[in-house]
């Protein structure tokens, strides 16, 4: 059954057909498709355009239909182009010639708008309380490990000690933005399309700001153009996607590198990796290469609707078809990842011993520089004093600490017996007690900040 064969002669050439049809992929949006008809229907019947025996019969016919998909029964015609032909086709068999009422002022155009809308909204809620999952597992875990302390890299390289809990902390603060887009993008999708017809209205006065409201959307497009061809939604989506896919990726690199064992700061659940066919003694971190590569996927999946969008005409454009796979992708992986990392960071088992002796006594230059400052030094004098102490060690192949006192006076007199004490790496750490730092007390106050906010998540879903 075609929507639009009236005006054609000649069959649509079958090469056509395969690359024009979209039901293979678009059918998981059918709930989306069947609650926005529903909802149309009562607007039409709002305008008098249907009868009350008619609107009743079409309800009654796509909750069928609803019920055929989800008990997998739904069986495709060879003609159902999307799951809007689809729908369309088999209320049409249900209920007879009243389903061919349904489509009455609308196009497939505004209606696959909505459906994106309304399936992308879904889709975004679960994701977002996976990622609320993974934000949640982190803090726990920091939580249950506030004591070892670490070194903290730049660049790759030792720079300054830091809590174990507080490198973690800094994934939770991570996700936490990734929230915040996901939920301010689903503000922006959240609005319906329904009414914009093909490209230039609605004949019949059916009321759009009815339909919002049954739909459970805040508003409605202001521009019938631009509400057929409008992906900003979809767009967002997929950059969301793709940043939080940046994050999951370096999360994973993180923690492939502190379980190797040059490292050997954490023990990966044995649950979440797997062997070699060769090698009897391997445990390969296989779950978080995945996570590491599935990034890319996500980035690919932003710039392929991208490059979709950015030479389209005014209004709708069979482009943009390619909306929904990069969109559904998207969904999936991420679907996929977020379970998957909870369950490995709740199996993390930390290793504070090996994280004290990778501690080297040089990451406490600053905090000899520190130390000057608060002699009176200015810090850009003490900054290049501390660089000629640690020259002076490395000239004698010790470390940091093992200069003596005597050393240190030879490169400054502002040093005095009690420099020695500076080299306390736990110290050193506490010292950092400003907001957001690393200090103990300013990592309790991070984890009430955390608990704030999967708290605030959590009133908003009840809500």
């Amino acid at each position: 059954m075609k929507l639009w064969g009236g005006r054609f002669a000649d069959e649509t050439d079958g090469t056509l057909r395969k690359l024009n049809d979209s039901f293979s992929f678009d059918r998981r949006m059918y709930a989306a498709d069947i609650r926005g008809s529903q909802v149309y229907a009562g607007a039409l019947h709002k305008a008098g355009l249907l009868t009350t025996e008619e609107v009743q019969a079409i309800l009654a016919g796509l909750d069928q239909v609803k019920a055929e998909f989800e008990a997998g029964t739904f069986a495709a015609a060879a003609g159902d182009e999307d799951i809007h032909t689809a729908v369309e086709r088999r209320l049409t068999e249900i209920i007879g010639p009243p389903g061919g009422k349904l489509h009455t002022g609308r196009s497939r155009n505004d209606q696959v708008a909505l459906d994106l809308r309304l399936w992308l909204l879904g889709a975004m809620a679960e994701l977002r309380g996976d990622l609320r999952n993974l934000q949640a597992a982190l803090l726990k875990h920091a939580q249950k490990h506030p004591q070892p302390v670490m070194p903290g890299y730049t660049h790759l390289q030792p720079a300054q000690p830091v809590l174990y809990a507080h490198w973690l902390m800094s994934y939770f603060w991570m996700f936490q933005r990734d929230q915040e887009r996901l939920a301010d993008a689903a503000r922006r999708t959240a609005i319906s399309p329904l009414g914009a017809g093909a490209l230039a209205g609605n004949p019949f006065q059916v009321d759009r700001a009815w339909m919002a409201a049954e739909l459970g959307l805040a508003g409605i497009t202001a521009n019938s153009l631009d509400a057929v061809s409008d992906r900003d939604f979809a767009a967002e989506f997929l950059f969301a996607g793709a940043l939080l896919g940046v994050h999951l990726s370096r999360l994973a690199e993180d923690l492939i590198l502190f379980a190797n064992p040059r490292f050997g700061f954490v023990r990966l659940p044995e649950a979440f990796t797997t062997g070699s066919s060769l090698m009897p003694q391997k445990r390969n971190p296989d779950a978080l290469e995945l996570a590491r590569g599935k990034s890319g996927r996500l980035l690919g999946n932003m710039l392929t609707l991208l490059a979709a969008l950015k030479g389209l005409p005014t209004a709708y454009n069979k482009d943009l078809q390619e909306d929904k796979q990069p969109v559904f992708d998207t969904v999936d992986t991420l679907t996929g990842l977020l379970p998957m990392l909870s369950g490995l960071v709740r199996g993390l088992e930390p290793d504070a011993a090996a994280m004290q002796s990778a501690l080297e006594p040089s990451m406490l230059a600053t905090d000899l520089a520190d130390y000057l400052v608060r002699k009176g030094v200015p810090f850009r004098e003490a900054h290049a004093l501390a660089g000629q102490c640690v020259r002076r060690a490395e000239d004698r192949g010790l470390s940091l600490s093992r200069l003596s006192l005597e050393d240190f006076l030879a490169i400054s007199t502002d040093f005095e017996a009690d420099v020695l004490e500076v080299f306390d790496f736990r110290q050193s750490v506490g010292r950092r007690n400003v907001p957001g730092g690393t200090a103990p007390q300013a990592l309790q106050a991070q984890f009430t900040q955390a608990e704030a906010a999967l708290a605030e998540f959590d009133l908003a879903g009840e809500n």
